[in-house]
């Protein structure tokens, strides 16, 4: 928490200029395609990362499909999470975020750049009404990032169990899954320290529709969750070694 604090307060005058050139945006949405926005994003995660001395290690990327819209499915482990994954992944993407955590400031005007989705855990007409816009968006060539663990509670880099509902914004729109390991990407704000602090970000083979078809979703979560915490256990291992 003391490194985000630190953040913020050194970028505010990014900051402020951002949330205003965002709302500006959302105002003439038409003339910012959404490879112009993504790319403002992480300009804005990279000033971040500067300033609160972060580092992000990924690999992988020669995994992600080349053409059509995908979901990631990754670990949660805190704050910088969303931001280690964009930052990582060259193409334009966007996430599913708790209605709640979303209208926070700073958040709010980042889900509107990213036009991504806000679930509203406490209504579930409303999260069936958002599962079927983000199908739709998929089958058209959106690439989303789900956390189906749904939150975080001090777990670092042990896993939680994985929802096999967050599965259906992939298995409505039989869209490639894209598992993706994240480790220590907790400490950048979890942590009360500014010492530098490297994160991790893998992306794992795709899991096609053809391969997870006649799988219940249960199963699919199985699956990719094992993926995930068997990459997790190899890099820890490496790392031990």
């Amino acid at each position: 928490m003391l490194r985000l604090c630190y953040v913020v307060g050194i970028s505010l005058p990014f900051i402020l200029y951002y949330v205003g050139k965002a709302h500006f945006i959302e105002k003439h949405e038409g003339h910012f395609p959404e490879e112009r926005r993504y790319r403002m994003v992480r300009r804005c995660i990279r000033i971040a990362m500067r300033h609160g001395r972060i580092k992000t290690v990924s690999t992988g990327q020669e995994n992600l499909p080349r053409e059509g819209g995908y979901v990631m499915y990754s670990n949660h482990q805190g704050k910088f999470d969303t931001l280690g994954i964009m930052i990582s992944h060259p193409n334009p993407c966007t996430i599913v975020m708790d209605d709640t955590r979303s209208r926070l400031p700073i958040v709010d005007a980042f889900i509107e750049l990213v036009k991504g989705q806000r679930l509203d855990k406490t209504d579930m007409k409303s999260q069936v009404k958002t599962i079927l816009q983000i199908v739709e968006e998929v089958k058209k060539g959106r690439r989303y990032i789900v956390f189906p663990e749904g939150g975080y509670e001090h777990n670092k880099n042990d896993l939680q169990e994985f929802h096999p509902g967050a599965f259906q914004c992939a298995t409505k729109a039989s869209a490639p899954i894209v598992p993706v390991a994240i480790i220590d990407c907790y400490k950048p704000f979890g942590m009360n320290s500014l010492r530098k602090v490297t994160t991790q970000v893998h992306f794992l083979p795709p899991v096609y529709y053809e391969e997870y078809k006649d799988m219940t979703t249960a199963q699919i979560a199985e699956l990719v969750k094992g993926r995930i915490a068997g990459e997790i256990r190899a890099r820890l291992s490496r790392r031990a070694a």
